[in-house]
Parts: C-alpha cells; structure tokens; sequence
C-alpha cells in the first residue's frame, strides 16, 4: 500500500523519478481478465484517456459502457463509433457537467436506474489558463472540478455502488478516482483554511493550481478508503503519467504550451498506454491496493508531505473543509451514510 512507502516518497517526487516513470514498460493485465456481463462508468470519455479506458473495457468484454460526458454532440459522437466497432455491448451517454452540482445529483440518480456496477472511473477533469471562477460554487475552475466535484462524485457514487454490487459478482465493486504525479509539484500552503487560498486570482497559476488540486484529491481518496471495507468498495487512485491527446495544457499560454510540447514529444504515453493504467487499477488489484496510488502498473509513495504530521494535519482539516463544503449539496461521509 501507498502508506507503507515512505522510504520512496522522495525519490519519487524527483525529476529522476519522474523520468523513470514515463520509462516504464507497459505491463499487461492478466491473460484471464475479462468483463462480460459487467457494467462500467466512466467520466470525461469521449476523448483521450477516457475514451481509450472505454474501448479497452469494451474490448475486454464490457456489456454496458456509461460514458459520463459533458457535451451530448460530443459523447454521441464517440458513442457511435464504440457501438460500430462492439455491436454486442450497450452504450450509453449520460450528461455530467463537472462544475454543476445539480448536474452531478442528476448523475448519480442515473446510476441508481442501473441493475449492476462494477467499476467506475472517475476520469474527467481540466487545467486552465487563467483564474477562472465556477458561477454556480465562485470556486476557482480548477478546484472545483478536479478536486471538489470529483470528491461529491465519489461520496454520492459509494452507497450507488454498494447497493449495486452484482449477487454473481466474484469482486467488489471498483471506484478508481483518477490521480497525477504532478501532485508530487505540488505548491499547497499548509498554514490556515486551505480550500479558501485557491480563490485569490493574485496567487493563480496554472499548473501549480492542478498539481494541487490533485494533491488534495489523493489526501481525500486515502481518507475516504478508510472510512470503507475493500470488500464493500475497492478505492485506489490510478495515474496515467504524461499522455499525449488530452485537453491538459492546449489552451495554455505560449510559453506553457511549449513546455508541455516538448515534454511530450520525448516523454508522453499515448493514450491507450495511459489507460492500461486505469484498467491495471481497476481490474487486476484487489484489497491491498486500496486507499493507494496505482502508477506505471504498480503501487506508488504518495508525496512526502502525506508521511508528516503536518500532513497528517492537513489530511483532518481538508475533509472537514470538504464535507463543510459538500454536505449543503447533499455529500454525507459514509459513517454517516
């Protein structure tokens, strides 16, 4: 498990390790994995990553695929060429708008109408430019899209997917939050509230802002994990390392767009290597992944500051924030479920 690495934690925010990351050879699932009769979720999947996890899945057998979208043309698009190439399996677009609240509940009521779920990934998510503010929270986009809609996704989707466990299931039902190893960059203050130093236009920068939105998510997914039995919901965080063909950095300024470019020209994964990740996490691993971060096909440290009492700390005072900010919404702890 992620909280049993410490020793490796600083090796692993390095550049060096970074680089040994995106070296790693891709690992295949096991020769007998396979998904017929099971239903699966998963967010942002019309394009890049998502969408890529979704064929792999259907590939595999999959027979009912939820793509969570957030544009109808966008999904239906995607949706149409997935049922061409898997005429046997059932697609299905449903809307999910990451910076809506509503649009969550909505969503999270649709999995509800399900029979059976045995995986989701939660998959979606964006790095802009510039500040940018979400009408209906005034939380910076990023936050609230990376980090505090995903969590609300997550904690309405835990009773969803323990109600909806198959009788037949040979595993328990599988939510797989997506991660980044640019948490290990992370830029987070760790004196006062914490959610609240995200909204100041004069302290935003684009990609510290999504390094640590993904820092707060991992804190959230490790203290969610032990708040649930691995028999009753597997949760782990997989990472699917530097990927070309996602939105990440294409809207950036020239100067970021060229960093990202050039990275990506040498090191990046394309997009079906980065979803092997997500399938690795979601298929392969059982209870000893749970609560962890799954990255290169294997079990990562989370960052250093998580080993710390001052991360320790900031771990307590994150869900209380969260929850402080959720619960209006309708996201309860599942203690209190």
């Amino acid at each position: 498990m992620s909280s049993s690495l410490q020793a490796e934690a600083s090796v692993e925010a390095s550049f060096q390790g970074f680089l040994k990351r995106q070296r790693t050879t891709q690992k295949s699932l096991p020769a007998d994995v396979r998904v017929t009769g099971q239903t699966a979720i998963v967010t942002g999947s019309n394009a890049g990553i998502g969408l890529a996890a979704s064929r792999q899945l259907l590939q595999l057998g999959l027979s009912h695929l939820i793509m969570g979208v957030r544009s109808q043309d966008k999904g239906d698009a995607a949706a149409q060429q997935l049922r061409k190439d898997f005429p046997k399996s059932e697609i299905s677009v449903w809307i999910l708008d990451m910076e809506s609240y509503d649009s969550i509940r909505k969503f999270a009521a649709q999995c509800e109408s399900l029979s059976r779920i045995d995986v989701a990934i939660l998959n979606a998510g964006l790095m802009v430019p510039s500040y940018t503010t979400t009408p209906s929270t005034g939380h910076e986009v990023t936050m609230q899209v990376d980090y505090l809609s995903t969590a609300f996704l997550a904690l309405l989707l835990l009773p969803v997917l323990k109600k909806k466990r198959a009788v037949d299931a040979t595993r328990p039902p599988v939510l797989s939050i997506v991660g980044s190893d640019m948490a290990y960059s992370h830029a987070l203050k760790t004196q006062g509230p914490i959610l609240a130093q995200f909204d100041n236009a004069k302290t935003f920068g684009q990609i510290p802002s999504y390094a640590n939105a993904k820092l707060l998510l991992m804190f959230f997914m490790a203290r969610l994990a032990e708040l649930v039995k691995p028999s009753e919901v597997l949760i782990n965080m997989p990472n699917p390392g530097m990927t070309k063909g996602t939105s990440l950095g294409h809207d950036a300024n020239a100067i970021v767009r060229k960093i990202f470019g050039v990275a990506q020209y040498f090191l990046a994964r394309t997009p079906e290597v980065g979803a092997s990740v997500y399938l690795d996490a979601a298929l392969a691993r059982g209870a000893e992944s749970h609560g962890s971060f799954i990255s290169d096909w294997t079990t990562k440290a989370f960052p250093p500051i998580w080993y710390t009492d001052v991360g320790r700390e900031l771990g307590v005072r994150l869900m209380d924030e969260t929850i402080k900010e959720l619960k209006p919404a309708g996201a309860l702890l599942p203690s209190t479920m």
